[in-house]
């Protein structure tokens, strides 16, 4: 488990992890964690696009830690590579609890989204 400083970014989303965010065993439920992560991977996408993108793929999800209830999540994007009409983002989500200092990495994967035009297919990226 990684803890201590986050590198110093931007982060892309940060929200409050609430009840209604749970699964079963008490703890924020995963589906939801890497919903912000897509959305956070999403918003960093359709700026470098300029326009629409769709998610095609996620690599290497990997959760490290629990989230839980009350806790601070700030999700980071970083883009880590391009194709004509495709972008890769590496995302991490770290949490911080409602009462310390202490970030801690909760989760981490690539996501590949792709640049879509009005009709729902690729287009290349803009350049520059």
């Amino acid at each position: 488990m990684e803890t201590g400083k986050m590198e110093v970014r931007e982060a892309v989303i940060r929200t409050i992890a609430m009840p209604s965010d749970t699964n079963p065993a008490g703890d924020i439920f995963g589906g939801w964690l890497m919903a912000q992560m897509d959305l956070a991977a999403g918003n960093a996408a359709a700026r470098r696009a300029r326009g629409r993108c769709v998610t095609v793929a996620v690599d290497g999800m990997t959760f490290h830690s629990p989230v839980h209830v009350g806790d601070e999540v700030s999700v980071h994007a970083e883009l880590i590579s391009t194709g004509r009409t495709s972008m890769k983002f590496r995302v991490e989500s770290w949490r911080r609890s409602r009462d310390g200092d202490e970030r801690i990495k909760v989760t981490e994967a690539v996501f590949t989204f792709v640049a879509i035009d009005s009709g729902s297919r690729p287009r290349p990226l803009p350049t520059g």
